[in-house]
């Protein structure tokens, strides 16, 4: 069970959807990397529009439709498994871009009560009226 508490360092994967790794799609095979090196978890993102170095724009719109939409794989672990993946990651990536900044992580369990769940930080509700 991953200790999910406190400042975590938020990793974003960009690239190409029609993109491959070892004959399967470059995504999958970055999903299976992180999962098998047990990385707390990971998710994938499918874009409607966007563009990249190229300024060829991909998008979903039926008239204009891309085979190649924009992926986003969205993964938050310590710093030190992100950097420890990145080596594996820069072999894998022909085209795309990886950015990391930091995240406060606020973990959402069921069992706990709001204040454990959000580690003593209040969260603005906003107002009702």
């Amino acid at each position: 069970m991953h200790g999910f508490k406190g400042e975590r360092t938020l990793m974003r994967i960009h690239i190409g959807e029609s993109d491959k790794y070892r004959g399967k799609p470059l995504y999958k095979a970055i999903i299976d990397l992180l999962r098998e090196r047990q990385y707390a978890g990971a998710t994938v993102l499918r874009a409607m529009t966007g563009f990249g170095a190229s300024a060829r724009v991909r998008t979903d719109r039926i008239e204009v439709l891309s085979l190649d939409l924009p992926i986003v794989i969205e993964v938050v672990e310590t710093e030190a498994k992100i950097q420890a993946i990145l080596p594996e990651l820069d072999q894998m990536i022909g085209g795309g871009l990886i950015t990391l900044e930091r995240a406060r992580v606020i973990m959402y369990r069921p069992n706990l009560t709001p204040e454990e769940r959000t580690g003593g930080w209040k969260i603005d509700q906003g107002s009702e009226g």
